[in-house]
């Protein structure tokens, strides 16, 4: 079997599933658990840090392992840098055999720290058998040094091992998430994925296709695809000179939006098109036919006479979030409390007529299915619990497509970035 750590709502799941396999998911969150349930996912809720090792030993093909980031992460305190000593200790202790992680625990400024420690344990269990075939685990890039230390090791028992800083965008997620990764193989030379995309495209050479240019957020999302509505507020009031649709402090979303009616497809202005960028067989069959403009033709408007306003995804509240227009992939998404808000904001593209409102329109909070297409999920993945639980289980997970990339070698399958169909 494959035993998946950390499970959470199901990243790695779900790539496993669109390349015909399966796993079993370790999770002790409620709602990631009623998630993977729900997408039918095998799951056990638990901790992992005390969930015993012996029921997997000489049952083990691979193991996956993404350990919580929130002790870790840009987003967050950061306390797991202040243990990160403590951390390796832990993981040369439990590679030794020798489990000191109360002791180590209880001088841990973050408890959540001590989690990154937790694979080495079932390794060193598995190992005694042989097992498992590969490894695949998965962190923030602060957690590097640590996928080292745990390289060290490995390759002590007898595994290549490939440690390296990936960003999710050059495989075709519509955010440049950039992640730790760890792969190892008993039996074949881990390395990592070869990227399918890059921040400007390449034309086919003599030494193989080249590369697509990222997925933009608007591509992903089928902004601006044939006759797909796209998020449209008129200046001085709603369609038709009615009321305005969001209100002075409201915070409504672009779902509210589309059920009251305030959706409309627009044109976008000619001073916001680029030239469209040649597609290949397989990107026409997962994005369809249309011409590629800066915002996926047409764009996003704010009014009904030219374009003044539009649409950018500001991944936080923070003074520091990215900020990112729907022609470019989106910066790394979090969420986890309401000060991490990802909301759509109004970006000026020329300065409004003295006769139009010269003030941005209000922000509006991204869905929950949005976040999830972002993160490469299906557009019909059956999110559970309230809007605060989806959005963190969302943030928390491994982008399924990149996980697919990473996944495909060990498997000895191919993948078909088909497979991977993004907006609705």
């Amino acid at each position: 079997m494959i035993l998946d750590l950390f499970a959470g709502p199901g990243g790695w799941s779900h790539a496993l599933t669109v390349l015909g396999a399966r796993d079993v998911g370790l999770e002790w969150d409620k709602w990631a658990c009623k998630t993977r349930t729900a997408a039918g996912q095998l799951t056990i809720r638990t901790d992992v840090a005390l969930y015993p090792t012996w029921p997997w030993v000489g049952r083990t093909w691979g193991l996956i392992a993404s350990p919580p980031c929130q002790a870790w992460s840009m987003a967050g305190k950061r306390l797991g840098l202040v243990d990160q000593p403590l951390v390796h200790r832990a993981v040369a202790d439990l590679a030794a055999g020798r489990d000191t992680r109360e002791k180590l625990l209880a001088a841990c400024r973050d408890e959540r720290s001590m989690l990154a420690a937790e694979p080495m344990r079932y390794l060193h269990a598995l190992n005694a058998v042989g097992e498992p075939e590969w490894v695949a685990m998965e962190e923030v890039p602060d957690v590097l040094p640590l996928w080292r230390q745990y390289a060290a090791v490995l390759r002590r028992w007898g595994f290549s091992v490939w440690t390296g800083i990936l960003n999710a965008a050059d495989y075709g997620v519509p955010q440049t998430r950039r992640r730790a990764i760890l792969l190892a193989s008993r039996i074949r030379t881990a390395q990592p994925p070869a990227p399918t995309h890059a921040h400007v495209a390449e034309p086919d050479s003599l030494f193989g296709p080249g590369r697509a240019r990222w997925v933009s957020m608007a591509e992903a999302l089928g902004w601006g695809a044939t006759d797909r509505p796209v998020p449209t507020v008129c200046a001085g009031g709603g369609p038709g000179g009615g009321p305005e649709p969001f209100p002075s402090g409201s915070r409504q979303t672009l779902a509210t939006a589309r059920e009251r009616g305030l959706w409309r497809p627009q044109t976008v202005p000619t001073e916001v098109v680029l030239e469209p960028q040649p597609r290949g067989a397989s990107w026409t069959k997962r994005h369809g036919t249309r011409s590629v403009t800066s915002a996926g033709s047409p764009a996003p408007t704010f009014t009904s006479k030219a374009t003044h306003w539009k649409w950018a995804l500001r991944s936080n509240s923070q003074a520091n979030a990215t900020v990112r227009p729907l022609d470019e992939p989106a910066g790394t998404l979090f969420f986890g409390h309401r000060a991490n808000e990802c909301t759509w904001v109004a970006e000026p593209v020329s300065t409004p007529p003295e006769d139009e409102p010269q003030t941005a329109p209000e922000p509006i909070r991204i869905t929950a299915q949005e976040a999830g297409i972002l993160q490469t999920f299906p557009a019909d993945y059956p999110w559970q619990g309230n809007k605060g639980q989806q959005f963190s289980q969302i943030g928390n997970a491994v982008p399924p497509l990149l996980a697919a990339h990473l996944l495909a070698p060990h498997l000895r399958v191919p993948l078909n970035l088909d497979d991977f169909t993004l907006a609705a």
